[in-house]
């Protein structure tokens, strides 16, 4: 760190009459926008790119998110101050960009070069392998895999899927969620990666109209019941690790499917299941481990009246606002079991366990210790099943008895009380999605 003594200050800089040169990351800005005017007045002073300079690789988040700074800039404003990092990430934006007039022309779900150098390595997905050969696949069973490091330089139009074919592709992966052939984990891992791949090759040819669209709320529409599916399979040891990976792609995809709506909105006009998806987002902030990592929640409310009117916002501003933050558990349960659309269920489902543990403590310390709470009551409350409910309560570390005519109870004021970690995901009854 250069001492005070030793600093030159700018004012200092023009009495002297010293010139300075400064190598900033906004000169490879100006270099790649020049101004028309400053071209014409000064046409020396454009800068020249350095021919031995070679490309930065394309950044590898940008195969999740669809760019469109570049179609829509009063959409998505570029920054006039950035940072070293940021101007990085720019240049793989600009790398990605130049990509605007790629078309693909593969006329299947994976390159033939690709399907070849993967037999060779035995590099196939158990639902790539024809007739269960490890080495051997065909073009109806192959599926392009995502590449994380890829580069819009080099990259050849024979390698990138068009449109119809990557809608067939989708397609054809979504089918498989009805596989009852392999675990459930086996088949999202399959999908999860191919499906990220049909987004790269669709930020690569910068493809952003309506059916794109549909493709990426079919593609939160899997996430989402992955995280529903996911948190009920116990055979592996990396289930944790894929919810993690899954909630962080359903992110990804839900942030440019709203991109993706801002830049085709003709006026105040809204899709069709647009609220129901925008909803989502505001489901996302139950956890109170972490929030997304997105716009604040409060920033969210100046979306078009008839997205903030629906029927689906507003059951996900009551769920997170009125019941779910306040503990309203009676209000929580029954609303989710009665108004939850299947997606919107799917992401309140891991909650409904910890709101019920709520009410059960609630009655626990608050109750007389001479009159135990009826079990039928309290599964009725809870909507539980009171077979279910009996469980539940010895999950929570408590104790329940049984009078002389069969009739099950749960004492109060026990102290033994504790929040349950993972266990059963115990059915809501009254639910239509059970």
């Amino acid at each position: 760190m250069e001492s005070k003594g030793h600093y030159d200050h700018p004012r200092r800089r023009r009495r002297s009459g010293m010139t300075t040169t400064t190598h900033s990351s906004s000169s490879s800005s100006a270099s790649r926008e020049p101004s028309s005017s400053s071209s014409s007045s000064l046409p020396n002073s454009k800068s020249q790119p350095n021919p031995t300079t070679r490309a930065r690789p394309s950044n590898p988040n940008l195969s999740n998110n669809i760019n469109i700074s570049h179609q829509d800039n009063s959409t998505v404003p570029h920054p006039e101050n950035t940072n070293t990092q940021q101007q990085e990430e720019q240049d793989g934006e600009e790398d990605m960009s130049r990509s605007s007039s790629l078309v693909g022309t593969c006329p299947f779900m994976c390159p033939v070069e690709e399907r070849l150098q993967r037999e060779r390595v035995r590099d196939l997905s158990v639902f790539e392998r024809l007739n269960g050969s490890y080495g051997k696949t065909s073009p109806s069973l192959a599926v392009k895999k995502f590449c994380r490091t890829i580069s819009t330089r080099t990259i050849q139009a024979s390698d990138v899927r068009p449109l119809p074919v990557l809608e067939e592709t989708l397609s054809y992966l979504l089918n498989l969620l009805d596989s009852d052939e392999h675990p459930f984990e086996v088949v999202h891992d399959f999908i999860f990666d191919r499906t990220r791949s049909i987004r790269q090759d669709l930020s690569m040819q910068n493809i952003i109209n309506t059916r794109v669209i549909q493709m990426f709320e079919k593609m939160v529409k899997f996430h989402v019941i992955s995280h529903h599916k996911l948190r009920r399979c116990s055979g592996s040891l990396n289930i944790s690790s894929m919810h993690h990976l899954n909630m962080e792609q359903l992110m990804k995809v839900l942030t440019s499917l709203y991109h993706l709506y801002e830049a085709n909105r003709k006026l105040q006009s809204i899709y069709e299941n647009e609220a129901e998806f925008r909803s989502l987002y505001v489901l996302l902030h139950l956890s109170s481990d972490s929030k997304p990592a997105g716009e604040p929640l409060s920033l969210w409310f100046r979306h078009p009246s008839p997205i903030l009117k629906s029927k689906e916002m507003c059951f996900a501003r009551r769920v997170l606002s009125r019941y779910y933050r306040f503990g309203n558990y009676k209000r929580f349960i029954h609303i989710t079991a009665t108004e939850a659309s299947y997606l919107q269920y799917c992401m309140v489902e891991p909650y409904i366990n910890e709101v019920r543990a709520l009410a059960v403590s609630c009655i626990n310390y608050g109750g007389y210790k001479l009159y135990p709470y009826p079990l039928e009551d309290l599964s009725k409350l809870l909507m539980m099943k009171e077979s279910d409910m009996d469980s539940f309560c010895r999950d929570c570390g408590l104790e329940t008895s049984t009078d002389e005519v069969g009739k099950n109870f749960l004492p109060t004021k026990q102290t033994s009380f504790s929040r349950p970690k993972g266990g059963v995901n115990y059915c809501l009854v009254g639910s239509e999605f059970v």
